[in-house]
This record gives C-alpha cells, sequence and structure tokens, in this order.
C-alpha cells in the first residue's frame, strides 16, 4: 500500500523532533573590542561563534575561507561579512550571525575592517546591509558596545 492511514502520519508526526527557531542574533555572539588578528582568524572566529551557538554544522567555518579565497567579503565602510560558498548552505541548519569589532582595523586585502559580522545565511546580507546605509552606523558601529550593535541589526531592544 502507498499510503498510509491518517492515523499512522499523525503518530509519525508527534515522534518526529522539534527544532526550536533560533534569533538571527545572540548577545553573546557579539565581542566587542576585539584585538588585532587575521583576516583568515576572524573568519574563523566568525564561524566558531556560528557552530558554537548552533546556527551551522563545523565544516561551514572552512566554507567561509573557500569564499574569501573566490570573492573577497569586504563591503566597504570598515565592514566585511564573511559567509560560506553556495555548496556550504547544507550546513547551515538555521539562519544566523555572528559580529566582532576592533579596536585598530584589521587588514583585508589592503582594505580596513573595524566590523566583522559573520552570515549563516545569504538572506540575511540584505538585513545587514540595510542597518549599514546608515552612515552614522557605518561609521561608529565598531565603537558601539553589544546592547547598542544588537539592536542596530536586530530591531530589539
Amino acid at each position: 500500500m502507498f499510503l498510509k492511514p491518517k492515523k499512522e502520519k499523525a503518530q509519525k508526526a508527534e515522534t518526529a523532533p522539534v527544532i526550536e527557531k533560533k534569533d538571527l542574533l545572540y548577545r553573546e555572539n557579539i565581542r566587542t573590542g576585539c584585538a588585532p588578528t587575521t583576516k583568515q582568524e576572524a573568519i574563523l572566529a566568525a564561524g566558531k561563534m556560528l557552530v558554537e551557538t548552533g546556527y551551522v554544522e563545523p565544516e561551514y567555518a572552512e566554507a567561509m575561507l573557500e569564499r574569501e579565497k573566490t570573492c573577497s567579503t569586504f563591503m566597504g565602510n570598515g565592514l566585511a561579512l564573511p559567509h560560506g560558498v553556495e555548496a556550504a548552505k547544507k550546513r547551515v541548519l538555521q539562519s544566523g550571525i555572528s559580529v566582532q569589532t576592533f579596536k585598530e582595523p584589521i587588514d583585508w586585502d589592503g582594505n580596513q575592517v573595524r566590523i566583522v559580522i559573520g552570515i549563516a545565511h545569504l538572506d540575511i546580507l540584505a538585513q545587514i546591509a540595510e542597518a549599514m546605509l546608515d552612515e552614522e552606523v557605518s561609521e561608529n558601529i565598531a565603537d558601539y558596545d553589544a546592547d547598542k550593535i544588537y539592536k542596530v541589526l536586530t530591531g530589539k531592544e
């Protein structure tokens, strides 16, 4: 028989694991005043935060480095948005971001970066881009504390 009785389908749905929807950003995924580092170390740190919070599988951090080899994630205004290559989307468990700010700019292929936002899904780019279009935000976000960054990127208090 190809079709299962409705009763069996209902029982199977009740036993399926329930995955709790995560917020896009948690305060613990915001690290401010980070010490100067290399671009690669900043990307791996961004990926590690995404892994530790359960947004991505561990392989995603390496896919973020792979993306950087083919296309710089420097966006201008001191901002870099590292994210995984297209093939790594299957390693994303839920959409999420991580944030690092640096007291001193880090070199990003000849560009100066003070804020690195790791992205666990490409659809998030529009939300971050919109926040960073505000000139005051883009000029000052690297000096904000975690609460203010959280508010700017999520719209929540």
